[in-house]
């Protein structure tokens, strides 16, 4: 027996047969939108350098502007979400989008450092419309034989991102720079949502009642639902180790790997054809239902960083370990969503929205935990980070039990 929490105020018409959004056009639009959403928050990493040359500031104090949008980002994942239930999922992708313009754009004419936090805290919430929204819609608007494998390909995307935006910003800043790279980011949302706009299905027709304010009110009822609360839980788990691995590799790693940029950016980019794998493989993932399937891909995951703790392989043992940890990361969190979306009812929007902000709330844990996990050096940090996660995984098998009682 499934759990679903009371349907918000607001509820939409089912597709009509043969009303399924087209999953090519639909998934290479959302792709692109996924990686520039997820990638702003990285994006800054590679362009510190000439921002603090720009307004004489120490490199080290504009880490905040990482954090500044990291807050508005995941912040936004909860005001926005339930809003898509009420208004719409194309009505709330095509506005974010636009906002996402605006506020990169605004972003260039900050006169210093300060300005610049609070812009990227605009930003950030701006940008956050987009995921829970199409999580969403692809959960409601895509042909059910083909939610697995979309879900899979915009998950894919977000995680892509952290490697995909910082390589394209470290290419174009020389050329362009740091302006340059906001400024032309700005115009690719801008184009995004053109696109958008030109494949997404219309909004079904909506019934709204009640006060804005009821759009929130089912966000008590799904955190009190134990099949929810605990997916949530182990949801924490997936970005914190994932960040907490890549950015403690550069303080806590092997020789060879620790302090080279070069070295760091080639281990982050071999981990990509293994994202990329996941959606290829999904007609076979697909056979295995979603709570087994997350339970399953993250549990190798975190054998994966144990075994790195436990071997001390060199760079080529570690680049496989940590393929293997990518492959199940990315092939299970989008399991978690799929369970999360099965049992949210009429408030799914909502759920996902909580999703998505649990994803990114352990995004922004990570670099701390890979600050307190270093001191101890690569072992802790592989034995802790991989501890996490079991955790994690021990949480989402939990909440499979309890979907079932």
């Amino acid at each position: 027996m499934t759990i679903s929490p009371p349907a918000p105020a607001t509820r939409a018409a089912a597709p009509r047969s043969g009303g399924f959004a087209p999953l090519g056009p639909t998934l290479a639009v959302f792709s692109l939108a996924a990686v520039l959403s997820s990638g702003q928050l990285y994006v800054v990493i590679p362009l510190l350098h000439g921002m603090a040359t720009g307004w004489g500031a120490a490199q080290a104090s504009l880490t905040w502007l990482v954090t500044a949008f990291g807050v508005g980002y995941a912040a936004g994942f909860l005001l926005f979400g339930p809003l898509s239930d009420r208004y719409g999922r194309r009505r709330l992708i095509l506005a974010g989008l636009l906002a996402a313009a605006a506020t990169t754009a605004l972003v260039t004419v900050a006169p210093g450092a300060g300005a610049a936090i609070g812009l990227r805290v605009l930003q950030g919430v701006a940008v956050s419309i987009f995921p829970p929204a199409a999580m969403a819609y692809l959960g409601e608007r895509v042909a059910p034989h083909r939610r697995t494998l979309s879900l899979a390909t915009i998950t894919s995307a977000f995680l892509a991102a952290a490697v995909l935006l910082q390589v394209a910003a470290q290419a174009l800043a020389g050329a362009i720079g740091w302006r340059g790279v906001f400024l032309l980011s700005a115009a690719v949302f801008a184009v995004t949502a053109v696109a958008a706009r030109a494949v997404m299905l219309p909004d079904p027709p909506r019934t709204a009642t009640g006060s804005l304010a009821s759009a929130y009110r089912a966000i008590p009822s799904l955190l009190a639902t134990p099949a929810l609360l605990l997916r949530y839980a182990g949801t924490v788990t997936i970005l914190t180790t994932f960040v907490a691995v890549y950015t403690g590799l550069q303080l806590a790693g092997p020789a060879e790997i620790a302090g080279s940029p070069q070295a760091l950016l080639a281990l982050r980019i071999s981990g990509l054809p293994f994202m990329l794998a996941v959606p290829l493989l999904t007609p076979v993932l697909a056979r295995v239902p979603a709570p087994r399937r997350a339970t399953a891909l993250l549990a190798v995951a975190a054998l994966a960083l144990a075994t790195a703790g436990a071997t001390g392989p060199g760079v080529t043992g570690l680049a496989l370990l940590l393929a293997l940890y990518v492959f199940g990361i990315a092939a299970g969190t989008p399991a978690v969503n799929e369970s999360i979306g099965a049992i949210a009812g009429g408030a799914r929007g909502t759920a996902l929205s909580l999703f998505t902000f649990a994803l990114f709330l352990g995004g922004s844990l990570g670099p701390q935990l890979a600050t307190a996990f270093a001191g101890g050096g690569f072992g802790l940090l592989m034995y802790g980070t991989a501890a996490l996660l079991l955790l994690g995984v021990l949480a989402l098998a939990a909440a499979a039990r309890t979907g079932r009682a």
